[in-house]
């Protein structure tokens, strides 16, 4: 068992922020179209964080032209190249799974003070 915790402790990204469900990110995600890359950001609020260590990850919402759109990112990809922490929400639940039914203001998350 210890073998296997020295080599995830290895490969876990220790160069992001610490960022809870609720807060509002910006995710830089490398994108590679043919032979060049480049980086595009998707910002939104993060509705869930799920399972731990190697493969932990994180699910993003946001509203873009009137349409829900999710995104979940394993947190020690490669692809990721930054995460920005835009603001920090103040919620009382584990999964956020509910804004998934609201709509327009109704969406928003109280602000941590």
């Amino acid at each position: 068992m210890n073998i296997i915790e020295s080599l995830t402790s290895d490969q876990i990204r220790t160069d992001l922020p610490k960022f809870n469900i609720g807060d509002t990110v910006k995710v830089h995600v490398k994108i590679v179209e043919g032979t060049r890359e480049r980086i595009q950001t998707f910002e939104g609020t993060v509705i869930a964080k799920k399972h731990g260590g190697i493969q932990e990850t994180f699910t993003v919402r946001r509203i873009s032209y009137g349409v829900g759109v999710e995104r979940t990112f394993p947190v020690n990809s490669p692809k990721i190249a930054k995460i920005e922490i835009t603001r920090q929400g103040k919620v009382r639940r584990a999964k956020l799974y509910y804004l998934r039914d609201r709509v327009g203001k109704a969406t928003r998350v109280k602000e941590k003070k």
